[in-house]
């Protein structure tokens, strides 16, 4: 109960910072949150000039990419921050960090907490209710729980991304871009059906890194759709368990990443 007092505190410490400039705070706000509108507007646009998209039409594609980007975003809210770990080792407060009671990596997520994305969570929430009203779900136990098991499997999936991303700092100061490659490249990937990539980009990132596993088989569990590509329909199912393999490897990717650092020295 003790350290999680500690890093309740440090979150409301870091809330009560950033509200201090209220107009900084809510323009931060409005532009985050425009970014879940301009992520999805990129699907429309290509229902433009196509009606369908690798098999999928407009309401199915865009269920897909509501899903990714719900999941997508609670994970930004949640451990978005976690990328600023660079910065901290470059400038020497991950020393300050590693000397408190506390552990590292919830200091980094409850330190940097950025209350401002929680605008895109509740966007994302409503865009997924439009995806689903749009697609005409048939509900059942079944879906109910697809629809909040999906988002919250996906959520921690990048989540661990974000972890695993991070923590190449320790051994490559300017990897922001290669992190970023994984999380937001990841983002971008799930945002549209499987059928779009080719077979060898497919295998690597859909099922060899999981990224098909936060949106397209839990979409087409919703949509009682068959695989186009030939996969079970359990795949759905699985977002948990790739959820929680991704997590077993970012702890792993974490705790090494940890045992090697050295110190920046004065």
């Amino acid at each position: 109960m003790g350290s999680a007092a500690a890093y309740a505190a440090l979150a409301r410490a870091q809330i009560r910072a950033q509200a201090q400039y209220r107009l900084s705070f809510a323009f931060d706000v409005v532009s985050t949150t425009l970014m879940v509108t301009l992520d999805l507007v990129a699907v429309l646009v290509l229902f433009r000039v196509t009606r369908t998209l690798a098999g999928f039409g407009l309401a199915p594609a865009f269920l897909i990419a509501s899903l990714a980007s719900l999941g997508f975003a609670l994970a930004d809210l949640v451990a978005g921050n976690v990328d600023q770990l660079r910065f901290t080792i470059r400038t020497g407060r991950l020393d300050t960090l590693l000397i408190r009671p506390l552990g590292v990596l919830p200091q980094l997520v409850a330190g940097d907490f950025a209350p401002r994305r929680i605008g895109r969570t509740v966007q994302g929430t409503i865009v997924l209710g439009v995806a689903l009203r749009l697609a005409h779900v048939t509900w059942s136990p079944g879906h109910v729980a697809m629809v909040v098991l999906a988002p919250l499997s996906g959520a921690v999936f990048f989540c661990a991304w974000f972890v695993a991303g991070a923590t190449v700092a320790f051994w490559w100061i300017d990897s922001g871009e290669f992190a970023n490659g994984f999380t937001y490249g990841g983002r971008d990937f799930t945002t549209y059906p499987m059928t779009v990539y080719s077979g060898l980009f497919r295998r690597l990132f859909g099922y060899g890194l999981g990224f098909a596993f936060v949106a397209y088989y839990p979409g087409l569990v919703l949509l009682d759709r068959p695989d186009p590509l030939g996969g079970p329909a359990w795949l759905g199912w699985a977002a948990p368990l790739v959820a929680g393999l991704a997590v077993a490897v970012a702890a792993v990717v974490w705790r090494t990443g940890i045992r090697h650092y050295r110190s920046t020295g004065s």
